[in-house]
């Protein structure tokens, strides 16, 4: 039986207070561990092009702050424990940051102030529901399209142009110039700084994903702080493996109660490229197209948790989730990072999708078969609208096979 929704609120509510009480863990380690009866139970809430939220531009303060809540709602009435909500879609800002404008997809003007306080709002509102909040953040996308003259007179991307390099039809920070990194840094730590965030969040996108026929033009940097690395490659792993250590250490400093955590692509590399790669034939490797050493962070422990996105079904031939699930669940064995598992929710009910994804048990199934490995210690869904539509009802399915009662995220 399905409990309303007040009574679902007031569990979360009490798991959260439960959670509150939990021992940290010791400063030594600077690591969670996480009681045997928490799981990551996320959401994201997408706001970049308007994906999740807001539902459209222009909308006034008091549409956009009952869209959120309806979202927060939506998760607590799921038996959620955690969103990660999108602050930072587009070198802007969804709270009111001294480094970049406003967020366009706010007001349909960048730079234009909303007249309220979304991040702020959210996190209020989310621990009043017993969510935990965390803040997602992209490092380097500036803009979604290639005209520098379309980004308010003040973005930082039109007063250091050397910074950007076009590619893909779209405008990106250059990750491999120390002054972006510090800056994307500084910009995105002010939120941290300012709000009691449970975590701060990191989405798929370093360098670019390839795009055919192009090339990421960032010679002059690599004539300039290349020099000592084998090759370009390894330079701009390099530079993602900087912000990613350096980023971790910050959120340390600035709030210690926050974890630090990244959702990347859900293959580091196939078996075909790497014996240590995964059973797969995947047509993007975040080794080698976004230089993002993926395994390499778990198996250092330079972040909190790593929430690979394994938005295939079971039985996929190049990707296989029933693969990529225990390869994953092996690189972060011993480690000191918590794996959650990306959930492509999006894709149930789409008739796009493969005939596995028109069925309501599938992502059921994947819940099922993560059980048995006790490295995964939850799973997060792509995303907020499509909790909300359930077009198959394969949420609800998750919701009475597995979340029978509200859990406290790990910490």
């Amino acid at each position: 039986m399905r409990m309303g929704r007040v009574s679902r609120r007031a569990f979360a509510v009490a798991a959260l207070s439960a959670f509150t009480m939990m021992p940290q863990a010791s400063a030594a380690t600077g690591r969670r561990g996480g009681a045997p009866d928490s799981e990551m139970r996320g959401v994201w809430i997408a706001s970049v092009a308007n994906r999740d939220w807001p539902s459209k531009s222009g909308l006034s303060a008091a549409q956009q702050r009952a869209e959120l809540l309806t979202h927060l709602d939506t998760a607590a009435d799921n038996r959620l424990n955690t969103v990660f909500l999108q602050v930072r879609p587009t070198a802007d800002a969804m709270w009111p940051s001294p480094y970049e404008p406003w967020s366009q997809y706010l007001t349909g003007t960048q730079g234009k102030d909303p007249g309220w306080d979304p991040l702020g709002t959210a996190l209020e509102e989310a621990h009043a529901r017993g969510l935990q909040l965390h803040a997602w953040f992209n490092p380097y996308r500036v803009a979604v399209h290639a005209d520098p003259s379309r980004l308010a007179a003040s973005h930082p991307a039109r007063e250091n142009p050397d910074w950007v390099v076009t590619y893909g039809g779209k405008l990106f920070y250059n990750p491999g110039l120390p002054e972006v990194r510090a800056f994307v840094e500084d910009a995105m730590l002010d939120a941290v700084a300012k709000y009691p965030v449970d975590g701060v969040h990191f989405d798929d996108y370093f360098y670019p994903y390839p795009v055919a026929g192009q090339t990421f033009d960032d010679d002059a940097a690599y004539d300039e702080h290349g020099g000592g690395f084998p090759d370009r490659a390894a330079w701009r792993r390099d530079n993602i493996d900087r912000l990613v250590r350096e980023t971790a250490d910050r959120v340390k400093e600035v709030r210690p109660s926050a974890c630090f955590g990244i959702s990347p692509f859900g293959v580091w590399r196939n078996a075909g490229t790497d014996p240590l790669g995964s059973d797969t034939t995947a047509g993007v490797e975040t080794y080698d197209d976004l230089h993002a050493d993926t395994r390499k962070w778990v198996r250092e422990g330079w972040i909190d948790y790593i929430v690979p996105q394994l938005y295939w079904n079971i039985g996929f031939a190049a990707a296989d989730y029933a693969k990529l699930l225990p390869w994953w669940a092996e690189a972060a064995r011993d480690s000191s990072t918590q794996l959650y598992v990306g959930e492509a929710l999006y894709k149930a009910g789409d008739p796009a999708q493969p005939a596995a994804w028109q069925e309501t048990g599938e992502l059921s199934r994947h819940l099922t078969l993560a059980a048995e490995y006790p490295q995964v210690r939850g799973h997060v869904y792509f995303a907020a609208k499509d909790v909300a539509a359930d077009r198959i009802g394969a949420m609800a399915r998750v919701v009475a096979d597995h979340y029978g009662q509200p859990a406290p995220p790990p910490r």
